[in-house]
């Protein structure tokens, strides 16, 4: 065999290792934070489940948690949704971190109950997150829509009979002696993963 094409591969053959580790190397040396705005534990259970995924080098945080942006490489905030409306503090925050958002690697995910539905559960068939993207400057890399879960028996008397109202008129669960859980999980890891792809 022509001793050139063996050494052509054992080049190839070592450029691809030394990429492997390099990818490998900048995936552990890169900071991730995930944010978490959530009114019933369901957004900050997801926000572990992908620092799970991601495994290293990554902080969860609530989004009212003392935090330096700046030094972090990669973002993800994850929000729910209670009557139509995100927290005002994720706004809050967004409007003091935009520009500095805008200039890193970021993710977006909102969690409501309509996302339980398949043809509302993209960012672009969800009322909620689609009008939100389509209100704030900041342009996430990349987002997403997971459902949420019921938790009658953990709701005050005001919440369970709003929610068990707005699950009548739409179809679902009015149960109040109920907890599910309607989050794809299979969903949010393929989200994750595609998140680590992104440099």
């Amino acid at each position: 065999m022509d001793p050139h094409f063996n050494y052509g591969l054992w080049t190839l053959g070592n450029f691809l290792i030394i990429s492997l580790i390099y990818t490998g190397i900048l995936e552990i040396l890169m900071k991730t934070l995930i944010l978490y705005s959530t009114r019933d534990g369901q957004t900050k259970k997801i926000d572990n489940y992908i620092a799970g995924i991601i495994h290293e080098n990554v902080d969860v945080k609530s989004i009212t948690d003392m935090y330096e942006l700046a030094n972090y490489d990669r973002i993800i905030i994850g929000a729910s949704i209670r009557y139509g409306h995100f927290n005002k503090a994720l706004y809050k925050t967004l409007e003091k971190h935009t520009a500095l958002l805008n200039q890193k690697t970021t993710a977006f995910f909102g969690v409501n109950l309509t996302a339980r539905k398949p043809e509302k559960s993209t960012p672009e068939t969800n009322v909620y997150v689609r009008k939100f993207l389509q209100r704030i400057t900041w342009k996430p890399t990349m987002s997403a829509v997971f459902a949420g879960a019921l938790f009658y028996p953990r709701y005050n008397f005001f919440d369970r009979i709003m929610i068990q109202f707005i699950m009548r008129i739409t179809g679902g669960e009015t149960d109040p002696t109920k907890e599910i859980e309607y989050t794809d999980w299979q969903k949010v890891r393929s989200f994750s993963e595609v998140f680590l792809q992104l440099k």
